[in-house]
């Protein structure tokens, strides 16, 4: 047998396993009409090896990150010890923003739960280029562009992830299996937990980008529920800038996704 023939043989049978691990589910289309977005959803049993997916042809498009890559930003942060932990505090400079919560001194883990940009800009600032770029590379974070800005690269630079490649850092997180201290990882998975009930846990993080006549929407993150783990990504797009649904559609679109695979329980 030639090795040509060989290559095109393990090819096919790599896209076909490949393949077998995907559950598209064309249907959740509707979810994504009913609050005027387009985008993808996708779902990864780490137990049984398999994805659930919708539009599975965007799985591998790539889009800024926005506020989900302040889940990495904090990982770096407290690893290279720019600040000690969740509780460290950075003095607010005193520019009036719109959202009245960010106008404040603020901690790590407020600043995550309240997505406050500013906090992580300065994060960024003080991590400087040079590490930042090196974790960035180690960890194989989306296309390992962290160009356009040390304060701006995740929301208009270069930086751009997959809904896949946002499934692999996930994964990766979850297992501790990324350049970072198991101090580190304790941390940052305290302050992603969004929801802590007898039932499951979930960890997130939300994101929301601008990109050249489109609005990027991202919401990331995994559950434990009975000893099993579900890492999620799902990412929306709309060039209606005034669509009023944006923002909560994130949200909303995953969470019945999730409650249909029943995984959580229905709002």
């Amino acid at each position: 047998m030639s090795p040509n023939c060989l290559i095109l043989i393990l090819s096919f049978v790599y896209f076909n396993s490949f393949s077998q691990n995907f559950i598209e589910k064309p249907e959740y289309k509707n979810l994504f009409a009913e609050y005027k977005v387009q985008g993808s959803f996708v779902l990864y049993d780490l137990e049984k090896n398999k994805y659930t997916c919708y539009n599975k042809a965007q799985l591998d498009s790539g889009f800024l990150p926005a506020s989900t890559y302040k889940i990495f930003n904090s990982l770096v942060g407290i690893e290279t010890e720019v600040i000690p932990d969740e509780n460290y505090v950075i003095k607010w400079d005193g520019v009036k923003r719109s959202y009245e919560l960010w106008n404040k001194d603020t901690d790590l883990k407020t600043a995550y739960k309240n997505s406050t940009y500013w906090y992580y800009q300065e994060l960024a600032r003080r991590v400087g280029e040079e590490k930042m770029k090196s974790y960035v590379t180690k960890a194989q974070y989306g296309n390992m562009n962290s160009s356009g800005g040390i304060d701006q690269f995740w929301l208009r630079g270069n930086l751009r992830i997959t809904p896949l490649q946002q499934i692999e850092i996930l994964k990766k997180l979850y297992e501790n299996n990324l350049p970072f201290s198991e101090r580190t990882f304790s941390i940052v998975k305290k302050i992603m937990i969004e929801e802590d009930t007898l039932g499951y846990v979930l960890r997130a993080k939300t994101g929301w980008a601008d990109q050249p006549g489109l609005d990027i929407g991202w919401y990331v993150g995994y559950i434990e529920k009975n000893n099993k783990v579900y890492i999620f990504a799902t990412c929306i797009q709309c060039s209606d800038t005034t669509n009023s649904n944006f923002a909560k559609s994130r949200k909303l679109i995953t969470r019945k996704i999730l409650a249909q695979l029943n995984i959580i329980p229905e709002l």
